[in-house]
């Protein structure tokens, strides 16, 4: 089969076209014919090894996983001993985790890593919903505790995360403010945004607004400017995030580290969001897209063999919504 490989860490052009081994399923697992894949912040992380910090768990000196991608959609075409909810046939989306190997043409994945896809959604917008989807539902249903009525506060809206964060917000009931740059203020506002801050003509952090959960996906602001826009026993949810600039050490970890740390210190509730892949995610962000409350935005699709270059454009800071493989 084809697959996006890569032996070393460094830009796109790392990435090659090769000619892999199909993998079999074990006990547990399914096969999957990929349709489309996602491409995620993460996946230029993992290319590069940036931060390096990461690189502890991700590979010292290489990727561990040699096939980039996470994020998948397609259909099942074998299955493992013991799999008791899939069969060949069933057009499922999945996410791989840290295992990566979704941009090829055939995926091997635990049978709890999949879901049946979404049936009002294509293949290429099931494949954008699993990391990111996951990512906003879990960090505003389950870390934020979003709550009816509250006041949510999206930091980089427009992005793979922040456009379902701003659709699942309103699907939990909240007054939903999303800041984002100018180019996308219609976007962010047409996804369902009650509010939409241009960051290039306004501070959120200075801003009169507080509000009962902010969503930082970009991790480009202080803890200080933070907690100034919650309200005063808010809660401050941080997910990472950021684009590549040359490389660095510890990137949004050391932002991350020192919420841990003044978590305990202070009134507002300061939580560091952490997400592994499970279909009981998979299958609530299909319930919300098949109730008309959760639509992918998606900004481009590529083919398989142009990995290199979405990736490009993916971390260049020029991509909004998501970025699509077909295969």
């Amino acid at each position: 089969m084809k697959a996006i490989v890569q032996d070393r860490y460094g830009p796109p052009e790392t990435l090659t076209l090769a000619d892999v081994a199909v993998p079999v399923p074990a006990a547990g697992e399914v096969l999957v014919r990929v349709e489309a894949a996602a491409l995620n912040a993460y996946d230029w992380h993992a290319m590069r090894g940036d931060p390096r910090l990461a690189r502890l768990s991700m590979g010292r000196t290489r990727p561990r996983a040699r096939i980039r991608g996470r994020d998948f959609a397609g259909r099942v075409t074998a299955v493992g001993a013991q799999v008791r909810q899939v069969r060949p046939g069933d057009a499922v989306f999945g996410d791989l985790g840290e295992a990566d190997g979704a941009f090829a043409e055939y995926v091997r994945v635990p049978e709890t890593q999949v879901a049946a896809q979404p049936a009002n959604l294509t293949p290429q917008q099931s494949a954008a919903l699993p990391l990111a989807g996951t990512t906003a539902l879990m960090g505003l249903r389950d870390v934020g505790r979003v709550e009816p009525g509250q006041h949510v506060l999206i930091n980089g809206a427009s992005g793979g995360v922040g456009t379902l964060a701003v659709q699942l917000a309103k699907a939990l009931g909240a007054s939903v403010t999303g800041v984002c740059s100018s180019r996308n203020v219609d976007l962010v506002r047409a996804l369902g945004a009650d509010h939409v801050i241009d960051y290039t003509r306004q501070d959120f952090t200075r801003g009169p607004r507080r509000h009962d959960v902010v969503l930082d996906l970009v991790g480009n602001r202080s803890l200080g400017a933070l907690r100034r826009a919650l309200k005063p026993a808010g809660t401050l949810v941080l997910s990472g995030g950021g684009v590549y600039r040359g490389g660095s050490l510890v990137g949004p970890i050391w932002l991350i580290a020192r919420g841990r740390l003044l978590a305990p210190l202070v009134r507002q509730r300061i939580a560091v969001l952490t997400t592994a892949p499970h279909r009981e995610h998979l299958d609530a962000l299909r319930r919300y897209a098949e109730a008309g409350r959760l639509t992918p935005a998606i900004d481009r699709t590529y083919p398989l063999h142009e990995v290199p270059r979405a990736l490009r454009y993916l971390e260049g800071e020029h991509a909004r919504a998501k970025v699509v493989i077909t295969v």
